[in-house]
């Protein structure tokens, strides 16, 4: 006889087959040809019958009674241990971190199925390979920007963050409830006067930093001048010049903010200062070869000094005072400084060209006049 449906998985199948092979005359090899099994799987069967009826032919699993391969418990518990302190990281990163304590990690692949046997989803959204830019030195750019407004119970957060470029470390990250410059001014000194001075600092166009090619030098620009520091831009409508600081708002998004909630300022502050300890030392980063920023950074030669120092201006240069209005005299005419400039002193520098001047405000060139038009 045949069976009309596939014998496998079928347990009636099975119970019949053993009856039939239990039948007195019966020709074993026959019936396996019948039932197209093999004589093996058939004894394997009645052993289970006669064992236990019935119920030893009912489907088994196929999971092996020991897992050699499998990881350590020890191990595993390190890796969960790492994930549960760091829920968006993968495989890699976990691996790297568990290198730095000294625990002898197994490949990224293996430890993302320790995740999935234990019920962590891991999420592989594709990404768009960018070509990265960075500065060659720790401090010789910055990267600043406000992560936005933040919701929370206590009233306003709006995170700011400063981000070494060569390293990503994180100089700054502050709860802060306002996107004001005394705010800004004030975060940027306690940083500088811990790890030194930049030569410069990126921000986009937005206030407080600036607003078009006509204003863009505010009062914070001003004051970063006056320590030796330089305000650069980035181009309108290019948020790539601006990609790390992104990037690290990104992360902190998806690895902080999105996951705790604050009741003031103080308790947002904590969060992100215990965070920010985690990123800069024990989060590996992909861009630094798996390396944490910590490794890479070291603080500035040159010191923040509270005083702003006199600034001698060249022999040629014409010194002007630029009024509360951000005027000068010069050439019996009142010309446009900055608003930003008020009480300070600016220089007209003669350049090759009969009648055209750069306007330098200490080691920058603000701008071109030319007396002629």
């Amino acid at each position: 006889m045949r069976f009309s449906m596939p014998f496998q998985g079928r347990e009636e199948a099975r119970v019949e087959a053993c009856r039939l092979a239990l039948i007195e005359g019966t020709n074993r090899r026959q019936l396996c040809r019948r039932l197209k099994i093999s004589p093996t799987t058939l004894y394997k069967l009645l052993d289970r019958y006669r064992s236990d009826g019935a119920a030893g032919l009912a489907e088994r699993s196929r999971r092996p009674h020991r897992s050699p391969g499998r990881s350590d418990a020890v191990v595993e518990a390190a890796v969960l241990a790492v994930r549960r302190e760091n829920p968006a990281w993968g495989g890699r990163k976990i691996a790297a971190s568990l290198r730095r304590q000294g625990i002898a990690a197994p490949a990224p692949s293996t430890i993302t199925q320790i995740l999935r046997r234990h019920g962590e989803a891991m999420s592989a959204p594709g990404q768009k390979l960018w070509k990265r830019f960075e500065h060659g030195e720790p401090n010789a750019l910055w990267q600043m920007d406000f992560k936005g407004e933040v919701a929370f119970g206590g009233g306003e957060l709006h995170p700011l963050t400063v981000l070494d470029d060569h390293s990503r470390y994180s100089v700054v990250l502050q709860a802060a409830n306002n996107q004001r410059r005394q705010t800004v001014q004030g975060a940027v000194q306690a940083a500088f006067e811990r790890y030194g001075l930049p030569n410069a600092i990126l921000t986009d166009n937005g206030p407080p930093w600036g607003y078009t090619d006509d204003h863009w030098l505010t009062k914070f620009g001003v004051w970063l001048i006056e320590h030796g520091v330089m305000p650069w831009h980035s181009p309108p409508c290019h948020p790539q010049s601006h990609g790390k600081n992104e990037r690290f708002n990104r992360t902190l998004k998806i690895e902080l903010l999105d996951r705790c909630s604050f009741a003031d300022l103080g308790q947002a502050q904590k969060a992100f200062d215990a965070w920010r300890q985690r990123y800069n030392h024990h989060r590996p980063h992909d861009a630094l070869g798996l390396a944490v920023p910590a490794e890479r950074y070291r603080p500035s030669t040159r010191v923040f000094k509270q005083t702003v120092e006199p600034y001698a201006y060249q022999p040629d240069d014409i010194v002007r005072w630029v009024d509360i209005n951000g005027r000068f005299s010069f050439a019996n005419q009142r010309l446009k400084a900055s608003k930003a400039l008020s009480g300070k002193h600016i220089a007209l520098r003669p350049t090759q060209r009969d009648g055209v001047f750069d306007i330098v405000f200490r080691h920058v060139t603000l701008r071109s006049i030319d007396l002629n038009q």
